[in-house]
């Protein structure tokens, strides 16, 4: 019961309390401290048998069933059908796409910093350049993007949202090359403001690939998807 008690009292002191005095904390963080305030409980209610049994033996004989009351089993039938239920639903409910505007306005297509505004592909756009780029491609972003360059990879089911897809109208064809340099080699967490929450799933690929590979890979996926790059002309 105190442990109880205590778990009520470190909710509103987080919830309720804090805004007073600091600004209001996320609720990953205050469920982080009840986390934190179980924990202290069950180990300092576990210090000796005694305190084991004050503790987890009432928990142990309400789940087992032992000795209880008519109105207990009840009690306990209710809590052992309704929490997988409730696990359940929250689950559901945290997984289940949203058809709500996202709480940010949102850019599809957000500035890239500076240093990447107009530059050009050093590459020379060759049959043998295209033809190593599309092997890059296939290496390294076709299990998302697809053989295809339609979005449709292997592994395009475990994003949301999913890989773009190149042979649209709407994505690389209204976009400059310099633009795809920068969120091939930034990646996802290279996304400024105006591109969330909506985070993209694209590693930095800077880490793994020379600035030349990504040139050939931009001018493969151009190729592959029968696109041009916009330019300023």
């Amino acid at each position: 019961m105190k442990g109880a008690v205590l778990l009520v009292a470190v909710f509103v002191v987080f919830k309720f309390g804090a805004p007073l005095v600091t600004a209001p904390l996320p609720m990953s963080l205050i469920w982080l401290y009840l986390f934190l305030t179980t924990v202290g409980i069950v180990v300092y209610g576990t210090l000796s048998g005694e305190s084991t049994e004050a503790l987890l033996g009432p928990i142990f004989r309400f789940l087992s069933g032992e000795g209880l009351n008519e109105a207990a089993k009840f009690a306990r039938l209710a809590v052992l059908v309704l929490f997988p239920l409730l696990v359940g639903w929250e689950t559901y409910s945290d997984l289940v796409p949203s058809s709500q505007p996202p709480t940010e306005n949102r850019t599809i297509h957000p500035a890239p910093p500076g240093e990447f505004v107009g530059l050009a592909n050093p590459v020379p756009n060759t049959p043998e350049n295209v033809m190593m780029g599309k092997g890059l491609y296939a290496a390294f972003c076709s299990p998302c993007h697809g053989p295809k360059f339609n979005g449709n990879g292997p592994a395009s089911d475990g994003f949301n949202p999913p890989p773009a897809n190149f042979v649209d109208s709407g994505t690389i064809a209204q976009l400059q090359e310099s633009y795809l340099f920068w969120r091939i080699k930034k990646g996802g967490v290279g996304l400024n403001v105006e591109g969330h929450p909506w985070k993209s799933a694209m590693p930095r690929w800077e880490v793994e690939l020379p600035d030349d590979w990504i040139w050939k890979i931009i001018m493969a996926e151009y190729a592959g998807s029968g696109h041009k790059p916009r330019t300023w002309e």
